[in-house]
């Protein structure tokens, strides 16, 4: 065994001890070390930009020192997420038609160097209105170079690593997603408190665009084996070939409800937020408490949630939506006590728990659709289903927007139902991890 080959051992073990390499191509079996510690190298450099292109933290930091409107922040998140989501459908044909694949993540991070690089610029060269315009269409290039990530990362995932071990790798960018998050909250909450200051913002860029940069010549060496290319979807066009996807494939529609259902652990958190500022931010510092929770739920939940992922990433979305809506629910509950409303800590803990459910939510999803897919099917699996997600995601947030002028209670309740109802449209899913392989148990043969 090569040096990679053990180290990647000792990270990540099949469940049950199981060898599943057979699933792979022979080209690709005595790489799968190398390719596996690649993917979690170029995924966390990912990650360490991720933390700094955050939409809900860093971002709106950055508008506001550059004197950038108010309206523009709104736009941010809708831009970030959506925007990432929405092309994948229409760039599924040309990603399946490539008989490599890495090299189109490869173009997504570079592209998503350029497009930080070129936030540091706007904000160090412009000001007002010019710089918040400038950062938000950096940051729509940004998402569209995300998307060709998104859609190639897991297909070559599919096709390098073995089933029984994809979801450990996610755990494992989880967790260095979390090192990099509480790293930088500390740092964000000891040297700059309540007011960091844009040289900063512009050298956390700055790195940003380094890590991505790193991140595409890490991955330009996974060892990958080279498909047929599949074109008919593109015959057809994009469009028709997601619906007709969608209205055929009823385990594909099914996944892709539950997703949608299980939004509650990402669409809470920024009420949870708006809360603290409103009702106990006073005794908080700024931002860096939320920030330095992300991290902590990404260190303890990515290893966690990973292995069990990858024996059934079904029952963990499951027991991600239930938890989720109890965790909001019981939030909502002690608002009604008049001193936990007024207890500062109520909401970073609330953000913690949240932020930990989110993490295995994420880790479930993203190997339930890779195990779910074959070889042929992956690329399509992962576009449609994103770009539906992405749609779903615009409803959801004007709906609990929309709500929100009720209050910020009013939309966490209307989420918590979402979820509840996710537990009960989730336990109709399949298994595809390792549990589908095991054998039942005399209660359940009975």
């Amino acid at each position: 065994m090569s040096r990679a080959d053990v180290l990647f051992a000792r990270l990540v073990r099949t469940p049950g001890g199981r060898d599943t390499t057979g699933t792979l191509r022979p080209e690709v079996r005595e790489h799968v070390g190398s390719n596996g510690l690649r993917q979690v190298a170029a995924d966390a450099l990912q990650n360490i930009g991720d933390q700094v292109v955050n939409a809900k933290t860093v971002l709106p930091w950055l508008l506001s020192a550059v004197g950038a409107p108010g309206v523009l922040l709104g736009l941010l998140v809708p831009i970030r997420e959506s925007g990432s989501m929405l092309p994948q459908a229409a760039l599924a044909p040309r990603v399946a038609s490539r008989p490599v694949r890495r090299w189109i993540w490869v173009t997504g991070a570079l592209g998503q160097a350029a497009s930080v690089a070129a936030m540091a610029l706007v904000a160090l060269l412009t000001e007002g209105w010019v710089a918040g315009v400038g950062v938000l269409l950096a940051l729509a290039v940004f998402s569209t170079s995300r998307a060709l990530n998104s859609l190639a990362g897991k297909d070559v995932l599919g096709r390098t690593v073995p089933k029984g071990q994809r979801g450990q790798i996610n755990g494992l960018v989880t967790v260095a997603a979390g090192l990099v998050a509480v790293t930088l909250g500390l740092a964000l909450r000891v040297f700059g408190g309540d007011d960091v200051g844009l040289p900063v913002l512009v050298g956390l860029l700055a790195g940003a665009a380094v890590a991505w940069a790193l991140a595409a010549v890490v991955f330009a060496g996974v060892v990958e084996p080279v498909e047929e290319p599949v074109d008919d979807a593109e015959d057809q066009g994009w469009f028709r070939s997601a619906v007709a996807s969608l209205r055929e494939d009823a385990g594909l529609r099914r996944f892709v409800l539950v997703r949608g259902l299980l939004l509650v652990s990402a669409l809470s958190p920024p009420f949870v937020v708006a809360l603290a500022v409103t009702e106990g931010g006073a005794g908080l510092a700024g931002l860096g408490p939320f920030v330095i929770a992300q991290g902590v739920a990404g260190l303890v939940g990515g290893r966690l949630f990973g292995r069990q992922a990858d024996r059934s990433s079904r029952r963990l979305m499951v027991l991600g939506a239930a938890l989720s809506s109890a965790v909001v629910l019981g939030f909502l509950a002690l608002l009604l006590v008049d001193p936990m409303r007024e207890w500062a800590y109520l909401y970073p803990v609330t953000y913690l728990l949240l932020a930990f459910v989110h993490t295995g939510v994420r880790v479930a999803r993203k190997t339930y659709v890779v195990d779910m897919a074959g070889d042929d099917r992956r690329t399509e699996y992962v576009a449609v289903s994103n770009t539906a997600i992405g749609v779903l995601l615009l409803v959801a947030g004007a709906l609990s927007g929309a709500l929100a002028t009720f209050g910020n209670e009013v939309a966490l309740l209307f989420l918590a139902a979402l979820g509840l109802l996710g537990v009960l449209v989730a336990r109709t899913l399949p298994e595809v991890g390792i549990a589908a392989d095991e054998p039942a148990s005399p209660a359940a043969r009975s």
